[in-house]
């Protein structure tokens, strides 16, 4: 977590990669390891610009659906993060609504779907109701398709994002 640290490895793997090394990618790791948002931002702004536009820039091991959604709007072309099927698997779901946790008992009952604004299969098929008496029930179908709608969430906000971006491509000068 130290800036001029972080500067010097950019800048000395950007030299490599123009001196002939030839790098398919950069990535960005050494984030989300208990550190604070506001922090792991921090690093990533220092490091992002000084990386080649031109070649893929990755983040390693991030995170909840509104992290994803600010790093790519910084630039950032790739994350990886196990948070949508762990989440899954617990009865978290990402909506549109918010966080919602499967397991409640308010949930028992309910007919509609995990996220109304979702058109993910499981969202299409299947009620509030039904996804938490799976939970209850300790059915491993539980995880499968908490975690096809949690999976379907991040690849909408990354759709969203791409549209947004290919419509208005410098965002900073508008």
């Amino acid at each position: 977590m130290y800036r001029d640290l972080r500067r010097q490895s950019a800048e000395r793997l950007v030299e490599m990669h123009h001196a002939g090394a030839g790098f398919d990618g950069f990535a960005i790791g050494g984030l989300s390891v208990g550190e604070p948002r506001d922090l792991t931002l921090e690093m990533i702004a220092e490091v992002l610009p000084l990386l080649p536009s031109d070649k893929p820039r990755y983040v390693m091991g991030v995170g909840y659906p509104d992290e994803i959604e600010q790093y790519a709007r910084m630039g950032v072309d790739m994350m990886d993060c196990v948070l949508p099927t762990r989440a899954a698997r617990h009865g978290l779901l990402f909506t549109s609504e918010g966080r919602l946790n499967i397991k409640g008992k308010k949930y028992a009952e309910d007919q509609g779907p995990p996220d109304p604004a979702c058109q993910c299969m499981v969202c299409q098929r299947y009620s509030r109701a039904y996804l938490r008496h799976l939970m209850q029930a300790g059915e491993p179908l539980s995880a499968t398709l908490n975690s096809i709608h949690n999976l379907a969430y991040y690849l909408g906000i990354m759709q969203r994002v791409r549209q947004e971006l290919a419509a208005n491509p410098n965002p900073a000068a508008s």
